[in-house]
């Protein structure tokens, strides 16, 4: 069966990705900062032992992702998932635009966001490259947002958010050229939509297992054809 290593899988979409991935029979490796203090991920890899292996990884820290991918060598690694990211201090769900709003820039926030939400996947498809180009269906994907679609945005604020998926959807763009050329892998940038999760917040339009179901038939449709296009857990596509 296929292998697809996920990071950010504590809590939210990652953690239902491992569900999903491990319930349609995929060995999942679930990557989180403290996995032993997550106790639904603990109980998911106890319910699919055979399959589901957690692993400590703080994709911050890009020594750690170098281990783990040492660790790793020889493994063939079919699908990378990006799920890892932040926004920041505070939350959109409870202050809604006001949330970064111009003049309360929180610069230590800026550099959290860019460290997390774009250079954490750029090292993580750097460093595991090799290990999806050994595999059949060759893909990396990272999580997006439509805040980062610079041709939709008609309210402004968030921005340190959307600078961060601005920057992620240019650098999966990029990413989607050179290792189609490289390695053939189809390497895309993928908005899971707006989620009732910790970070998207109770009145958001859609729930986790919605979400999930959707992005895991965008990537199994994924070709060298369809990547670098900004694409949505339900199939459709978003402007830069």
């Amino acid at each position: 069966m296929p292998t697809i290593l996920v990071t950010g899988t504590s809590r939210g979409l990652g953690l239902e990705c491992v569900r999903q991935y491990a319930e349609a029979g995929w060995t999942v490796l679930a990557c989180a900062r403290h996995p032993d203090a997550s106790s639904p991920l603990q109980t998911l890899a106890s319910a699919h032992s055979s399959r589901v292996k957690t692993l400590a990884l703080d994709v911050e820290d890009h020594a750690a992702i170098d281990r783990l991918a040492h660790e790793l060598d020889g493994t063939t690694i079919d699908v990378l998932l990006n799920s890892a990211g932040t926004m920041g201090r505070g939350s959109f769900a409870k202050d809604g635009l006001a949330f970064g709003s111009f003049g309360h820039s929180v610069f230590s926030d800026w550099e959290k966001l860019f460290r997390l939400n774009v250079m954490g996947p750029m090292k993580m498809s750097e460093a595991f490259v090799r290990h999806v180009a050994r595999s059949e269906q060759k893909k990396i994907v990272t999580l997006t947002s439509m805040l980062g679609s610079v041709a939709i945005n008609r309210v402004g604020s968030l921005y340190a958010y959307r600078a961060s998926k601005a920057a992620v959807n240019a650098m999966m763009k990029s990413m989607s050229i050179d290792l189609a050329k490289s390695y053939g892998i189809a390497a895309t940038a993928l908005h899971p939509g707006w989620v009732r999760t910790e970070l998207g917040g109770p009145r958001a339009d859609i729930d986790v297992e919605t979400s999930v179901a959707g992005m895991r038939k965008v990537i199994e449709i994924l070709t060298l054809e369809t990547a670098g296009r900004f694409w949505v857990y339900d199939g459709s596509e978003l402007p830069w």
